[in-house]
């Protein structure tokens, strides 16, 4: 019988298409310009999680990949073991490239969301979400940012139903 199998293909499928839609209610930003956000950002502030726990002075670079995507390198300081951690990824666009909406992959196949959701004028700091509120990052081109960027920060994050009492003010 081959239903058993079909019907695991489409919950594969579904598992798979969600984790790069953005969260309900959170619309990624419209008119971005992927040329102006290639380079170096900073992570300011993040709810934790595994792939970065324990990280500080971290970073991702994005750059143009020949096949239109963007390869993405994260890297933070692991104070307990006293090394350098990166990872290596690619990312593509889940729409059009003029709708801050991405999705992203460390591990092979397996993709997640990169929702950009507000991303001031000048490409200077970019608030990201993934594809539900277990994920936040204020991003910067410099490693700090004014108490003002912080404060609208703290109080989108809680205006959209993120736990910004657990956010973590990176070093």
């Amino acid at each position: 019988m081959r239903w058993p199998v079909t019907f695991s293909l489409v919950c594969l499928l579904t598992l798979l298409t969600a984790c790069t839609s953005a969260p309900k209610g959170i619309a990624p930003v419209e008119g971005f310009e992927l040329s102006r956000y290639l380079g170096t950002w900073h992570e300011i502030a993040r709810l934790n999680h595994g792939f970065e726990r324990g990280l500080s002075q971290v970073t991702a670079e994005y750059q143009l990949r020949g096949d239109g995507g963007v390869s993405v390198t994260n890297r933070g300081f692991d104070a307990k073991t006293q090394s350098w951690k990166s990872a290596e990824g690619k990312a593509y666009f889940v729409q059009t490239p003029d709708i801050g909406h991405l999705k992203v992959s460390f591990f092979g196949p397996f993709y997640g969301a990169y929702v950009i959701y507000r991303l001031d004028a000048d490409y200077q700091y970019a608030f990201v979400t993934s594809y539900n509120r277990d994920y936040l990052w204020l991003l910067a081109r410099s490693p700090e940012v004014d108490e003002s960027v912080r404060q609208a920060f703290i109080t989108q994050a809680e205006k959209l139903g993120f736990d910004s009492q657990a956010l973590i003010w990176v070093q």
